[in-house]
């Protein structure tokens, strides 16, 4: 045959669509949504800017300190107490307000004077007042369950300090700092509520002295004299030794016995109340039952 052959069909399959065409567009289409956030980057940064940074709080000034007429009495009498032992003149001025005789009669020496006709028993009764004034005082300012805890803790801080200390590590020194400095502030609290119980102890103590002198300075001599157990007799107004009258010695006898009984018994009442008080508030509440009582 002469004829010519024709060619064969490809089998090569037909043309797909340009992948990278479509890529390309996608891409296109994206990159203007980054430059959109990247145009709006710098907006958020300049509102940022112009918003005023929040100032810091200042602190809070303390409350100024309120006027308590206790602590003013304290003071005052505490005043009063060392102006009158240097001052004799107003020592027996305060001290005369209270009565010294008949000529001069006052509240306290119309109570207890008894015309000085017995002033053993003027004496032991003015020292039981002088004792019962102070107790209650002492009483007052004293918080006995505080006062027993920084003396129990500073003892057993004591005890460890000196450990640490002999040791000679330096670190366990300077970890007892915070509870020593704690400790410390403690018993100052205790020492000032003590202090204040003084101040009013201060001022009665010398009142009372300075009136029992001047009761019995004008006391005629009979009445001065007092007979003792063996039958021999002193004069309360003279002295005994360093110019120490025989009054003075036996004033301070008779404050001995009261001080330690009210001060005792004081003490006791109030560490009753004050177990009674937590005792009432750390009482468990009892357990509710049912509206329709118990099954």
């Amino acid at each position: 045959m002469s004829g010519r052959s024709k060619p064969l069909p490809s089998t090569s399959s037909p043309e797909e669509p340009p992948v990278d065409e479509e890529e390309d567009e996608e891409s296109t289409d994206e990159e203007p949504s980054e430059e959109e956030e990247e145009s709006d980057a710098p907006e958020e940064e300049t509102a940022s800017a112009e918003k005023p940074a929040p100032t810091a709080a200042k602190p809070a000034r303390p409350p100024p300190p309120t006027f308590k007429l206790s602590t003013f009495l304290y003071f005052f009498l505490g005043f009063l107490g060392i102006w009158m032992l240097f001052d004799t003149s107003f020592r027996n001025s305060i001290a005369g307000l209270l009565g010294t005789s008949d000529s001069n009669p006052g509240p306290l020496y119309s109570l207890i004077g008894f015309h000085s006709e017995y002033l053993l028993l003027t004496m032991a009764l003015a020292g039981a007042i002088e004792m019962l004034v102070t107790s209650l005082a002492y009483n007052y300012t004293t918080d006995w369950i505080k006062a027993a805890k920084v003396q129990k803790w500073s003892s057993a801080f004591r005890k460890v300090q000196m450990e640490a200390i002999r040791s000679g590590k330096k670190n366990r020194i300077a970890a007892l700092k915070p509870y020593q400095e704690r400790l410390t502030k403690l018993s100052a609290e205790v020492s000032i509520a003590q202090f204040k119980g003084m101040a009013i102890t201060y001022f009665l103590l010398i009142l009372l002295y300075s009136w029992i002198g001047l009761v019995i300075g004008n006391a005629n001599a009979v009445n001065q004299t007092v007979a003792l157990g063996t039958g021999s007799t002193i004069n309360l107004a003279h002295a005994v030794a360093f110019g120490i009258p025989w009054w003075f010695l036996i004033f301070s006898l008779y404050t001995v016995p009261p001080s330690l009984v009210f001060r005792r018994f004081l003490k006791h009442l109030w560490l009753r109340r004050f177990e009674a008080r937590n005792r009432s508030t750390s009482m468990p509440l009892p357990a509710t039952e049912g509206a329709g009582g118990p099954a």
